[in-house]
Parts: C-alpha cells; structure tokens; sequence
C-alpha cells in the first residue's frame, strides 16, 4: 500500500513543501500568461498555501514558547496574540 506523503510527513517538510508550492505558482502568475479562470484557480490555491504556512509558522512559534519557558504554558500563545486588541 502506497504512503501518502503529504500526511505522513512532518509539518516542517510540509511547510517547505507548501512554500516552495506557493513559490511556483507566484512566479507562474508574474508571467501574465495564464487564463483569467487558470490565473482564479491558481490565486485560491495559493490563499490556501499561503494559510497552511501560516498556520505551520504559529504552531512553531509556539513550540519555541513552549521550549523557552515550559513552567509558564499559560503564556504560551503565538507571536503578537498578546497585542491587547
């Protein structure tokens, strides 16, 4: 039975994965060159990549919280979640 890469690799590679993605299809949409429907398609995709690194990027930025202080996990929250909104 075939593995399925995207869900078994880890959320590193998955964000590298996910950034070199979103990479290819910016360089693809700067030529100018595709369809306005292709060009649609293409900028949801890229919505989506673009919120699964950011979402990657906060679980690490957490982890690090949590690494850097573990006796205090109730101040563990991402980056800029304690601006005071």
């Amino acid at each position: 039975m075939p593995k399925n890469d995207a869900l078994d690799a880890s959320p590193v590679a998955q964000f590298e994965q996910s950034l070199d993605e979103l990479e290819q299809l910016v360089e693809k949409m700067e030529q100018g060159e595709m369809s306005l429907e292709d060009s649609l398609a293409a900028y949801e995709r890229g919505v989506g990549l673009y919120r699964r690194c950011q979402g990657a990027l906060e679980q690490a930025e957490l982890r690090v919280r949590l690494l850097t202080d573990p006796e205090r996990p109730e101040d563990a929250q991402p980056f800029g979640a304690d601006d005071g909104a």
